[in-house]
């Protein structure tokens, strides 16, 4: 088996793990804001256990923490705190929030003992044959009801459509990561950690054109690399996979892509790729005569940043876990941040989606879990994903 699940706490757990064993760190640990009236949301976890997970991660691995935007800084803190490099701030965009507000002008109106209006609940205010003297619809026996949207009284009025919060729409991924031993080519030599991998996590483009084309083939400019050369070729066929991955990504709803505005990236004059490129960015000057010019491309902005769809039978059969993430966006963070056959260790297992991805994905998985119902889930979930044989992780 390749994985393995500990049940208990992983601050009693990390510390019976091998030091510098951990390829990556994957989590979507508890926000702090008591979801749901949950004990194990009571707070955000603090710099003793990442400390720990700093001490069994290689040097260069990466760490991915989700957070809640009310409390992510308190997260950031307490890894960079730990000793942890903070690198970046991924910034998940989705359209499946609900606003949990607070209604001003109802409290007002409940404040000052004023009740509104009974309304039929299944649609209402509503005109019919069966009106009363103003002209709206009676209820009847036994119809459920709830409250009218009108104020009852003048100060509710004056604070109609004001609430306390506004619809979520997105969650902070903290990317940080352990520091190196020597340069990042000696970390990934010696240890196969330090780096993300860019091409594995581009961007798709479903009209199949490439970002940042390449010059037409068959120029012979010194300078351009797309020669007759098929060996100089290859670098630069990784345009074709798609754009670099970004630090924002979004979840492929149309709530969201709407967002996105229609746009055209124009061609670039005289420019191209090169093998030399002098200005350090990949691109190269063209010689005499050359135009160069990259071909555009259009479409919703939507379009540069990754789609991660999640299915409606994603959260798979009797899991009830409050704040289950998508497994294709927990792939993607796997793949982005973890090396080949790499180990994914995840301290705040829930119900497993992180180690479902990993396995997916053919890596290994370490998950740890202190609420037994949800250790079961995640057993469920990983077994009946599990991609391949591997040891189970020996504790000291």
């Amino acid at each position: 088996m390749s994985w393995n699940i500990y049940h208990g706490d992983c601050r009693e757990v990390m510390p019976t793990l091998h030091p510098e064993s951990v390829d990556s760190i994957v989590s979507d640990p508890p926000y702090g804001l008591s979801f749901m009236g949950k004990g194990w949301d009571h707070g955000v976890p603090g710099v003793e256990f990442w400390a720990e997970a700093l001490r069994v991660a290689k040097p260069g691995a990466h760490l991915l923490a989700f957070g809640g935007t009310r409390t992510y800084h308190r997260l950031a803190c307490a890894i960079e705190d730990a000793g942890w490099e903070i690198r970046d701030c991924v910034m998940w965009v989705y359209g499946s929030g609900f606003p949990k507000s607070h209604d001003v002008s109802k409290a007002i109106d409940k404040a000052a003992g004023a009740e509104r209006e009974k309304v039929p609940a299944t649609g209402g205010l509503h005109k019919n044959r069966n009106m009363n003297d103003d002209g709206w619809s009676k209820i009847g026996e036994g119809e459920p009801t709830m409250d009218s949207a009108l104020p009852a009284t003048d100060a509710a009025r004056q604070w109609s459509g004001w609430g306390t919060a506004l619809k979520p729409a997105w969650e902070p991924i903290i990317v940080a990561r352990k520091p190196l031993c020597g340069t990042v080519a000696e970390n990934v030599l010696t240890h196969g950690t330090g780096g993300i991998n860019v091409d594995g996590c581009r961007v798709g483009q479903d009209d199949g054109t490439r970002n940042r084309p390449p010059s037409k083939p068959g120029n012979t400019y010194a300078q351009d690399a797309w020669t007759t050369n098929p060996e100089n070729r290859k670098p630069f066929e990784a345009a074709g996979l798609g754009r670099w991955p970004a630090n924002v990504i979004h979840d492929g709803s149309d709530e969201v892509v709407g967002l996105f505005p229609q746009c055209k990236s124009g061609g670039i004059p005289g420019k191209s790729y090169a093998t030399n490129a002098t200005a350090g960015q990949g691109w190269g000057n063209i010689g005499k005569g050359g135009s160069g010019t990259c071909s555009a491309d259009s479409g919703s902005a939507a379009r540069f940043f990754y789609c991660a769809k999640a299915s409606k039978a994603d959260r798979d059969a009797d899991n009830h876990h409050p704040t289950v993430k998508p497994t294709a966006l927990m792939r993607y963070l796997c793949r982005l941040v973890t090396p080949p056959g790499g180990v994914v260790l995840d301290p705040f297992t829930g119900s497993g989606s992180t180690g479902k991805a990993a396995i997916m994905e053919g890596f290994r998985f370490i998950g740890i879990e202190r609420e037994a119902e949800y250790v079961e889930i995640a057993k469920a979930r990983i077994g009946a994903a599990e991609a391949g044989a591997g040891p189970l992780f020996a504790q000291k």
